[in-house]
């Protein structure tokens, strides 16, 4: 089983940069492929990025060239690095992990483990 936390979040002004951080627990981090999903009031959560347990990602259009995932497997993080944010970033993010190590999904049921979630508000 995998428990995880969100750190990161805040409020930004539209056009600025904030970093999540994802830490988990358990020996196997290596073996789950890690996603980023968020959720905006009154919306149904979306996919934001997924890191397989091998390194390979994928993005929602709406991210691509703007945000990055990465993984730490030495220290059981998994980053989003989410640059030139718009207004319409804001919202609950979280993070997820999937048991298929190779998996690159973007459904939320593919997903077993869930953190708490994170704020990120941008201001316009």
């Amino acid at each position: 089983q995998v428990q995880l936390v969100e750190s990161g979040g805040g409020l930004v002004q539209a056009g600025g940069s904030l970093r999540l951080s994802c830490a988990a627990s358990g020996r196997t981090f290596v073996r789950y492929a890690l996603g980023w999903f968020r959720q905006a009031p009154g919306q149904e959560r979306e996919f934001v990025a997924v890191i397989s347990g091998i390194g390979n990602t994928y993005y929602a259009d709406s991210v691509k060239g703007r945000f990055t995932i990465s993984r730490d497997n030495a220290n059981n993080t998994v980053y989003l690095q989410m640059n030139s944010l718009k207004p319409e970033d804001t919202a609950v993010y979280f993070c997820a992990a999937d048991e298929r190590r190779y998996g690159l999904a973007s459904r939320t049921a593919s997903y077993e483990y869930w953190g708490q979630g994170t704020q990120v508000t941008v201001s316009s």
